[in-house]
């Protein structure tokens, strides 16, 4: 029987509902017992007769615990696929319950000769407030003061934000355009059931609102030569960095070959149309290659880019060779692994395919 201590809700969702424990492939185990003896929580228990291990309490098994198969010597443990975890990671109850569960215990868990850096706090000001369709919101910020510019930082890169008055911790989104002459920097928020940061953009962000930032954080930058072909990949409201480095990218060598790819779930999520209309009207060697499962029966595909059915990775499996290319990529943790699939069945080295996944709700 299961033991209440190891069978506990994991960050709210009840154990029972998660499908996470051991396999034993009984032809390939040899007996040996490091699992049974290795697991603390005993999942395990073994046979004497047939020297072999048997899961006896799966629900005392660790959500996201893989020890035992790492340390089998015959590989003949499995576990089920991470996107399983991955897709519960990404609920808001779950990260909110995370989130909360470091905060009651900051006093345990803290690292106390943490320091924060000054030198990389700014305050910013939000300048606008802009909905892109029903689940998009587009946040821009202004630096308060020069001393709170952001003048150093790179498309790719993001945004550590502080809202003022809350409880929960800071948030970290993209910023979603190349550098501006005064400063200002937009992201791009998705807007999420019941998310906290979502909540604040899209309900009570008010120009003039002054936000706590840190930044610009992360190596997520185009590290090709601006003349050389690149494929640009963006799953969601991942195409905010991917945004912003085309936008860089189109600034300084307009003629060099990029192909983008962006994929939603539905096409009203594609919130910057007209812009993608522009750059691909103004520079024949972008191709740029729209995806989405579910289509509005009014939604019309501007001139010059292509739409296709599916995912963002069905859309890649499907072009035209993209080998010998660099290629950038980001969106929710969840779709990160087919993206980079999808590139490799194209020919692309995974040592020059850069990928991203982060984000705040």
């Amino acid at each position: 029987m299961s033991d209440p201590k190891f069978a506990k809700p994991w960050h709210g969702i009840p154990r029972e509902q998660i499908d996470w424990h051991p396999r034993v492939d009984d032809d390939a185990c040899i007996g040996c017992g490091t699992c049974v003896t290795g697991c603390g929580r005993l999942v395990y228990r073994f046979d004497f007769e047939r020297k072999k291990p048997v899961v006896i309490d799966p629900l005392n098994c660790m959500v996201g615990c893989i020890t035992c198969a790492n340390s089998c010597p015959t590989h003949a443990i499995a576990f089920p696929d991470l996107a399983t975890l991955m897709a519960l990671e990404a609920r808001a109850e779950v990260r909110h319950a995370i989130e909360d569960e470091l905060l009651s215990r900051r006093s345990d868990l803290e690292r106390k000769t943490s320091v924060p850096h000054p030198d990389r706090l700014v305050r910013l000001v939000v300048a606008g407030v802009e909905r892109k369709g029903s689940r998009t919101c587009i946040i821009t910020l202004r630096p308060e003061s020069e001393r709170d510019c952001l003048c150093q930082f790179s498309p790719g890169q993001y945004l550590e934000i502080w809202i003022p008055d809350q409880t929960w911790m800071s948030r970290a989104y993209s910023i979603g355009n190349a550098p501006r002459a005064d400063g200002s920097v937009e992201i791009q928020v998705r807007r999420v059931p019941g998310g906290r940061f979502s909540t604040w953009a899209f309900g009570r962000a008010r120009p003039g609102d002054v936000v706590t930032a840190r930044g610009p954080i992360g190596q997520f930058v185009l590290r090709t030569p601006i003349d050389a072909p690149v494929v640009l990949v963006a799953a969601g409201t991942g195409f905010a960095p991917i945004k912003a480095m085309l936008e860089q990218r189109l600034q300084l060598s307009p003629q060099a070959p990029a192909t983008l790819f962006w994929g939603c779930s539905d096409s009203d999520d594609f919130y910057e149309l007209d812009t993608l209309a522009h750059w691909k009207e103004s520079d024949r060697n972008l191709a740029i290659i729209l995806s989405c499962e579910h289509t509005l029966l009014d939604f019309k595909v501007p001139s010059g880019l292509a739409l296709v059915g599916g995912t963002v990775a069905m859309a890649i499996e499907s072009a035209a060779s993209l080998a010998d290319r660099d290629a950038y990529a980001a969106g929710p943790m969840a779709a990160i692994p087919w993206i980079i699939d999808a590139l490799e069945s194209k020919g692309l080295r995974r040592d020059r395919i850069f990928v991203d996944s982060f984000g705040g709700i």
